[in-house]
């Protein structure tokens, strides 16, 4: 009887303990420092949002605790395609960061991160479309102190109208983004959400418009290479056409030169002969018959000239050249040519 007495007060003091270390678990809990926390009761607050991290306590088994992080939270949306004020449609790529700024009223509203990025992508992708759609195409991918070096821009795209590289940009990216955040910032208050910042991740024509973008670029590209050939061309036969002519110039003037030489040579011959003539006549006219013989003496030649020539004067007393034939001398009376 003892015995079970022992037993029976061992197993009632076990029970009493794990009720009551059940009951402590469930009374106390532990919030994080990145944490912060709601207690409800049947789904409904009861006390004020705990952000102090360590021990807490709540009425076992009736009361929940909610826990909300204290840290900075990521948004991405889905690109969306939307038109410029120019009309122009592209694909916005957006993403935001946010926090849980009031925990009773985002519980209240949202209840949880799930339902927060369901309202952002509501409000954020409204925002966005309705500024982008009210600017150009310039202002959202331009920052508002970006300048062009004009010496930069080749001649086509300085004459094409559908862009304006020079023109001031009144907005610019950045303002742009602000607005959209002012905006988006003031609708998602209500949820208990602080939207921290918003930017554009990415802009860029739809595939319809990319594809034409990119033939229309090829183009230009082509036209302007096409350019930069034709004036190669243009150059190349400009210093071609001044190198012939410079050729010509230079060849004329040694002609000239030339000629001038020759005259000069020719006046120094003639001046020569003269006073060679002047010397000596006879002997002049001597030697320059004897120079006219090889042109006018060949083989098997027949001359018909008169007795009384100066030409055959002087070959009366001058042999044949050694190994060529004789020439045979007629009369005047004689009227024969052989050769």
């Amino acid at each position: 009887t003892m015995r079970k007495s022992t037993i029976t007060k061992l197993v009632t003091s076990g029970v009493i303990g794990l009720i009551a270390l059940l009951v402590l678990s469930s009374a106390l809990f532990s919030v994080d420092q990145s944490e912060q926390a709601i207690i409800t009761q049947f789904g409904k607050p009861q006390d004020s949002v705990i952000s102090d991290p360590g021990l807490h306590w709540k009425t076992p088994f009736i009361q929940e605790v909610r826990r909300f992080d204290k840290r900075l939270l990521s948004w991405d949306g889905s690109p969306n395609q939307i038109p410029t004020l120019g009309r122009e449609f592209i694909l916005v790529d957006t993403t935001a960061r946010w926090l849980i700024d009031e925990p009773l009223t985002y519980l209240q509203t949202v209840r949880d991160e799930q339902g927060a990025s369901t309202r952002l992508n509501d409000v954020i992708d409204a925002a966005v479309r309705n500024h982008i759609s009210k600017t150009n195409l310039e202002e959202i991918v331009r920052s508002k102190d970006w300048k062009i070096d004009e010496s930069a821009v080749d001649e086509i795209l300085s004459q094409r109208d559908d862009v304006e590289l020079t023109a001031p940009v009144k907005l610019g990216r950045e303002e742009l983004t602000r607005r959209i955040l002012e905006d988006a910032r003031e609708q998602v208050s209500q949820y208990g959400i602080k939207l921290v910042d918003v930017r554009l991740k990415r802009v860029n024509y739809v595939q319809e418009v990319r594809t034409k973008v990119e033939e229309r670029m090829i183009s230009e590209r082509e036209r302007i290479a096409e350019q930069f050939r034709s004036e190669g061309r243009g150059r190349s036969a400009e210093i071609i056409g001044e190198m012939q002519r410079d050729l010509s110039e230079i060849r004329s003037e040694a002609n000239r030169q030339a000629e001038e030489i020759r005259g000069d040579a020719d006046a120094q011959v003639t001046k020569i002969y003269g006073e060679s003539y002047g010397q000596d006549s006879e002997f002049y006219s001597f030697f320059r018959t004897l120079e006219s013989y090889p042109d006018t003496i060949r083989a098997n030649t027949t001359l018909m000239i008169g007795a009384d020539s100066e030409f055959y004067r002087y070959l009366q007393d001058v042999g044949a050249p050694t190994g060529s034939a004789s020439p045979t001398i007629v009369e005047p009376e004689t009227v024969e040519v052989a050769e």
